[in-house]
């Protein structure tokens, strides 16, 4: 079985910790569940709000539906601080439901890799704000 691997590794630096954040936000960016699942470890654990979710299977499922509900996602993402191999991550997004509110939702990621430069913990806290269309950012 070929190992996986996702540069840059553990441990990081500042810049390699700004490109794995960038990398991630990019990804998630182009609403493409299975490329996205692909940063995770096969077995990788999430808490995503209250959700529990766990490897990629799940992760592929879970935002397949995300996207099929937040149309019009744009997410720009922050590092906040690393060490070694985990990072502090703030970010928001915005988005548009099946009624058409517009929503902004911020949040913060704990991140831990694995050896191999694949996210095997994924912890994220969210809060959605109603916004009207004329007040996006994104």
């Amino acid at each position: 079985m070929k190992t996986e691997i996702k540069h840059p590794v553990p441990p990081f630096n500042e810049e390699t910790a700004k490109l794995k954040v960038q990398m991630a936000e990019d990804s998630w960016n182009s609403k493409d569940p299975v490329k996205v699942s692909k940063a995770y470890t096969v077995n990788s654990e999430w808490r995503n709000r209250t959700q529990f979710i766990n490897g990629r299977a799940e992760i592929v499922e879970f935002l397949t539906e995300k996207w099929n509900n937040e149309r019009h996602y744009k997410l720009k993402k922050e590092l906040w601080g690393f060490k070694e191999n985990r990072m502090a991550v703030r970010f928001e997004y915005e988005f548009q439901d099946n009624d058409d509110q517009w929503y902004r939702a911020y949040g913060n990621e704990l991140w831990e890799f694995d050896e191999n430069g694949l996210m095997q913990k994924r912890y994220a806290s969210i809060n959605d704000l109603k916004i009207e269309e004329s007040n996006r950012r994104l």
